[in-house]
């Protein structure tokens, strides 16, 4: 039987390990953070779309938003919420202040996206540290997604890109209460899992006609409109987005892209996984997409031996370590890896995901060197970097079990 490690933990979601790279660590502002219900409205209603009916509805999205924040800010704060069962509440510790005031500036926007089933504190480590680096971070509540709400797959499908669209309009309006400090010209999307897939449809990669046709997939061909080379397609692709970040990608392996729809991703990507990854599959699913995404520049990140929980997922809560009546098994199995720590994955990809986004969203070249770049292509020294080598930001012989690729577009 297993219990808790700590009882009433405070389930810290702003951990840095003493060998951690030097681009986990937090940066110079303060953060703030709101929550933010919203409705998309006159959306599909893909759960009640039949072959007669296809009903429309203003769609309910929750988006918690973190930001930087005047110097003076009071930091920590508590994020209450549900574990992977649906029913478990839990309290987890950070270091925002709910409803701080702004910082003035101006700093890029991401866009986060969790997983199938999942919650926007999923990888709130994440939201937390960038907001620290100067960037506003709109984690999504995907409706249909959700621990205590998921079952509609379709709904799923059909909806992940255009929930992170809204969430970029959402943050473009005039009278949102952060529109004065969020650059929303420059935006990257973040996504694990499920948002992974969305991240790579929003960015260009359209899906095939057997994603069209799965059963328990999208009803009565609605998908089509992600299709590679659809007019929607084409409309969807955001001059705003100017690169993502998939985590643990699904699709691929599934069939949901033909090489062709992966070439046409048109936005740099970083892809992060796990090489053990039974889920979104790894040779056949997220190592195809960096293979055939040839329409842009893309990293591969892989953890060797890690699974799909591979750097995304914030580390288990406690009251997750107990088995869950509802599920069945320990909700523990959601968060944690057999062989990687979370803590250390965690830092890892903020160290990584910190140089991506300083490159393409805030034009620091220096960064390229901490991704393998020489004046803008692969340093072919770099790639893949065999396990134990030294890299840029890393302590001395850290990086055992990493591997790390670059390819050029058209490669």
């Amino acid at each position: 039987m297993q219990t808790s490690p700590i009882s009433g933990g405070a389930n810290r979601i702003d951990l840095i390990r003493p060998d951690a790279p030097a681009l986990a660590a937090f940066g110079e502002y303060a953060i703030g953070v709101r929550t933010d219900r919203l409705v998309h409205p006159d959306q599909i209603d893909v759960r009640n779309v039949t072959e007669t009916l296809e009903p429309r509805y203003d769609r309910p999205l929750v988006l918690e938003i973190w930001y930087p924040a005047v110097a003076d800010t009071t930091a920590g704060t508590q994020y209450h919420t549900l574990i992977r069962d649906g029913v478990t509440k839990t309290t987890l510790t950070g270091r925002a202040c709910r409803e701080a005031v702004a910082a003035n500036g101006r700093f890029p926007l991401v866009i986060l996206s969790h997983g199938y089933p999942g919650n926007r504190l999923l990888m709130a480590h994440l939201s937390e540290n960038l907001a620290s680096k100067g960037y506003v971070v709109a984690a999504i509540d995907h409706t249909d997604s959700l621990y205590e709400d998921y079952g509609d797959f379709g709904s799923t499908l059909v909806n992940r890109p255009l929930d992170q669209r809204f969430a970029i309009d959402a943050l473009n309006d005039p009278i949102h209460p952060l529109a004065g400090i969020t650059d929303t010209e420059n935006v990257a999307v973040i996504g694990y899992s499920m948002g992974a897939y969305g991240a790579l449809v929003f960015g260009g990669a359209g899906v095939s006609q057997v994603a069209v046709d799965f059963d328990g997939g999208a009803p009565q061909g609605l998908l089509a409109g992600h299709m590679a080379g659809s007019r929607t397609l084409a409309g969807l692709v955001d001059p705003r987005v100017k690169c993502i970040v998939p985590i643990g990608p699904w699709g691929a392996q599934r069939g949901v892209w033909q090489n062709g729809g992966l070439a046409g991703l048109a936005k740099p990507a970083l892809i992060i996984g796990g090489s053990r990854d039974v889920t979104s599959g790894y040779r056949d699913g997220i190592r195809r997409i960096f293979e055939q995404a040839k329409g842009t520049q893309r990293h591969l990140l892989t953890f060797e031996g890690a699974g799909h929980n591979a750097a995304a997922p914030i580390p288990a809560p406690v009251e997750s370590w107990i088995e869950s009546e509802a599920l069945g098994f320990s909700p523990f199995e959601h968060y944690a890896d057999t062989i990687w720590d979370n803590v250390r994955m965690n830092n890892i990809a903020q160290h990584f995901v910190a140089a991506f986004l300083r490159l393409h969203l805030k034009a620091d070249s220096e960064m390229a060197a901490y991704l393998g770049l020489t004046q803008g292509t692969p340093d072919p020294s770099f790639a893949p970097i065999p396990d134990g080598a030294d890299w840029p930001g890393f302590p001395a012989g850290s990086t055992l079990g990493l591997r790390f690729e670059t390819l050029a577009k058209g490669m």
